[in-house]
């Protein structure tokens, strides 16, 4: 594998991108779940809800790549308040008008999340520059960590949604305004967030020494030089999985429950606030699996249990027991997230980093781009109900059996488990 280069311990950058990851997972979390609802209410159709949806993520994909392939030259710092001043500038759109080409304008441009997912730069250079302030053998473990806060904060993000808008509502405040109110506090997480980025040290940056290396490698692509084999197909491999699970973002299972059972937004933001609890401890419970039996293993022996749990969802034949599945889905599905991040970054070069995260990650938007249209165009259709996570649980399990097929050998050929 290549080797590592990082700098002394940083606990101030490390405290801070733990504190900007958290505000802006609460705001995924807030808007997520009634980001559909919302667009209902404008009066937007099914068909134009997916195509925007589909078109955020396709924005999402241009904005990334962008900066994160140049974040290592232009400078971490200033690539994240950039991301951040997109994400203000979308949820400004999106609180002003209901006029479709602006929204579409914004959701291409901006960065908003449809799914409580990570979406725009941001992941990606923090991964990059917390791994630059950090030893390596302690990598997994903060990345476990890192998620863990995340998910705490989307959980928490939905929560305070689905209660604030519901008592809005309570108090007679009509549907879309109570949910603009929404749009609105996502951004101004995204002004916060502006600001916040500032306050990082130079530490986060690319030492001088890394910064000559792609001089003395193999000539660079997007950022990349000796790494480009391995992260193409990671990333063809990240794409399908991403592509899988673009049938069951946050926001479109969110709607099945509305249109299946009738759930409220109180109570789908409860629903949804226990699911990120539990994604939340298994991310965090990752990194003491991976240390015993490897990364490439935890990801997919914890990944394939979760994607059978999945499918069962629209199976189950009362309310009760659909979110029983949903909660036992997410209680595991996450603990391939903080492998895989740590994973990239452990079989690229230090100045590579930035790159190989956003290219990967685009990666995962490329795929995602198209199966939120296609699974409302499935919801649209009564006998169809079950097809998102029918097809996003079966595309999921090829994933994992691909995965492991390509890289668990080459992981025994090296006499090592890489953790």
């Amino acid at each position: 594998m290549t080797s590592q280069e990082t700098t002394a311990p940083h606990p101030f950058d490390v405290r801070l991108l733990f504190v900007t990851r958290s505000v802006r997972m609460f705001a995924y979390g807030f808007l997520s779940v009634l980001l559909v609802l919302y667009l209902a209410q404008l009066g937007l159709s099914d068909m134009k809800i997916g195509l925007l949806l589909t078109l955020t993520l396709v924005g999402d994909i241009g904005v990334s790549l962008l900066l994160t392939t140049t974040a290592d030259r232009f400078g971490r710092r200033r690539t994240l308040v950039v991301g951040a001043a997109l994400m203000l500038l979308a949820g400004v759109v999106f609180g002003l008008t209901d006029n479709f080409l602006l929204l579409v304008l914004a959701a291409t441009i901006g960065v908003i999340s449809p799914s409580g997912n990570e979406v725009g730069p941001f992941l990606s250079v923090e991964q990059a520059a917390l791994s630059q302030v950090v030893a390596d053998e302690r990598r997994t473990h903060l990345f476990g960590w890192y998620n863990l806060v995340g998910s705490l904060a989307t959980a928490l993000g939905a929560l305070v949604s689905g209660s604030l808008t519901q008592l809005l509502q309570n108090r007679g405040m009509p549907a879309a305004e109570s949910y603009r109110t929404v749009v609105w506090g996502y951004a101004g997480a995204g002004a916060v967030l502006a600001v916040m980025f500032l306050w990082l040290t130079r530490a986060v940056e690319i030492p001088p020494r890394a910064k000559g290396s792609q001089s003395a490698g193999a000539r660079a692509f997007l950022g990349l030089h000796r790494s480009k084999g391995v992260v193409a197909k990671l990333s063809a491999l990240f794409s399908l999985d991403a592509f899988a699970g673009g049938f069951v973002i946050q926001s479109i299972v969110a709607y099945w429950f509305h249109i299946r059972f009738g759930v409220q937004p109180a109570v789908l933001g409860a629903i949804f606030f226990g699911a990120n609890i539990l994604a939340a401890i298994s991310a965090l419970l990752a990194s003491r699996i991976a240390a015993k039996i490897g990364l490439i293993n935890t990801m997919v022996f914890t990944h394939l249990p979760s994607n059978v749990l999945l499918i069962l969802v629209p199976l189950m034949p009362n309310l009760q027991l659909a979110i029983a599945m949903l909660l036992l889905r997410f209680s595991i599905s996450q603990m391939d997230v903080p492998t895989r991040q740590s994973y990239v970054m452990a079989v690229v070069e230090p100045d590579e980093r930035s790159a190989a995260a956003g290219v990967t990650a685009v990666a995962r938007s490329v795929g995602a781009a198209v199966s939120p249209s296609l699974a409302t165009m499935l919801l649209a259709s009564p006998m169809l109900l079950a097809g998102p996570f029918l097809i996003g649980g079966g595309l999921k399990i090829v994933y994992d059996l691909l995965l492991y097929r390509s890289f668990a050998s080459a992981q025994r050929q090296l006499g090592k488990k890489i953790t």
